[in-house]
């Protein structure tokens, strides 16, 4: 979770200005989307987070 955040207010959080709370949680919610399905992870092989479990889960299913 420490790196988690970290990379949040790196990439995230110093990088935008927000103008209310509400633009600051619709565009959080932006940013862990795409942190979650569409920012690669070298660790990961490469692949997004969701990508890798998926991937996990064809090659070994239940």
């Amino acid at each position: 979770m420490e790196s988690f955040f970290g990379v949040l207010k790196s990439e995230f959080y110093y990088t935008e200005k927000f103008d209310d709370a509400d633009t600051f949680i619709e565009k959080l919610k932006e940013y862990i989307w795409y942190y979650n399905h569409k920012r690669i992870k070298t660790k990961l092989k490469g692949l997004s987070p969701v990508q890798y479990r998926n991937q996990s889960l064809t090659l070994n299913p239940g």
